[in-house]
């Protein structure tokens, strides 16, 4: 009788190992389409001279430009300079931002306190302000992580404010009326409601962290990707200076992916519609 069972669950077992596999390469197939045919269309379009290979080179040709510069150890250099920047800016905004997000979300009194501050700063552009943090900290490695962590404080801290004030008011009558404490309040209902919003403002600002530290590396920086995008620009080496921005894009890629993933694993508790 076992055997049968085992002969009849194996096929059943089979099938679904199968149609798994046939569902992951359908899609692969479709998230990778659209990207394969920009590249074909990078790789033709100068060759048939819909543009002008001396300033928009084939793909084939960036390529090549990349694997030079990982060949010769210099991407690896600008690379570890620009992610050392970054993620540290980038954690001291997690840091910061999220804790003060739910005391002016959460007390009315920090929040009438702080709240003209934060309208005032929200509207400054983080570049705007990148001479001042040059003159006050100079060109070093300072301004360019002060300048990052300023440009993604403001994402988090806005979106944790919210996410604190937005949450479901019967979740709070709910829970008081169980006689939970204020602490256990917070720690159990308001911080879980709170992680899907305040994660959105955590991919800006890892969008943010890139974006402007790369114009601050253009602008005063011995290493970077910007560095290299700008002084590849400023030698004439086009395919050198499309392949720091590929690697501009596949970094903030990568980390728009591990963000979320770490959303989904904190909020694995919330219901997606579009799963079926």
């Amino acid at each position: 009788m076992t055997s049968l069972n085992k002969s009849l669950t194996a096929p059943f077992h089979a099938s679904q190992r199968i149609r798994f596999s046939f569902n992951l390469t359908r899609k692969f197939v479709k998230q990778t389409a659209a990207i394969f045919l920009l590249l074909v269309l990078w790789e033709v379009a100068p060759r048939i001279g819909l543009v002008d290979s001396t300033f928009f080179p084939p793909f084939s040709k960036v390529a090549e430009g990349w694997w030079g510069l990982v060949i010769s150890g210099d991407l690896y250099a600008h690379f570890q300079a620009s992610i050392r920047r970054s993620f540290f800016g980038f954690g001291l905004a997690i840091l910061i931002a999220i804790p003060l997000g739910l005391i002016i979300g959460w007390y009315p009194l920090a929040n009438e306190l702080l709240n003209p501050v934060l309208e005032l700063f929200r509207n400054t552009a983080a570049l705007a302000l990148l001479p001042v943090f040059i003159l006050l900290l100079g060109i070093g490695e300072t301004s360019k992580v002060t300048i990052v962590l300023f440009a993604c404080t403001f994402p988090i801290l806005l979106n944790t404010i919210n996410a604190v004030r937005n949450v479901d008011p019967l979740l709070i009558k709910s829970a008081k009326s169980m006689g939970l404490p204020s602490y256990k309040l917070f720690y159990k209902v308001i911080l879980p409601a709170s992680i899907p919003t305040i994660f959105t403002g955590i991919r800006m600002a890892g969008t943010a962290s890139i974006l402007v530290l790369i114009a601050a590396e253009m602008v005063g920086a011995k290493e970077g990707l910007g560095y290299l995008i700008n002084y590849a620009q400023m030698n004439f080496q086009i395919p050198q200076m499309y392949a720091g921005i590929i690697t501009i894009s596949l970094l903030g890629f990568i980390l728009n992916y591990i963000l979320v993933s770490l959303e989904r694993k904190f909020s694995s508790w919330k219901t997606n519609p579009n799963e079926k």
